[in-house]
């Protein structure tokens, strides 16, 4: 399976699944590691077909809903 790993879950996260086989990146592994925006990391998993593990609570809503993961200004 292929895997992107947000940024608030652990790089040793990602480093478990590739340990166990599987293709995981983090968002610290790109090149603009953290600072990754939100389109960038919403279009990586489409663009190669990555399972994203986040505690982002919104962003299965967001992204279903507008395709982007949702902004802070938008609850608030």
């Amino acid at each position: 399976m292929k895997f992107l790993v947000d940024a608030q879950l652990p790089v040793r996260l990602a480093r478990f699944l590739q340990a166990a086989g599987h293709d995981t990146i983090h968002t610290k592994d790109l090149p603009q590691q953290n600072a990754t925006t939100d389109a960038e990391i919403n279009a990586l998993p489409i663009q190669q077909n990555r399972i994203v593990i986040t505690k982002d609570t919104d962003f299965l809503d967001s992204f279903l809903i507008s395709q982007e993961p949702a902004s802070a200004s938008d609850y608030g």
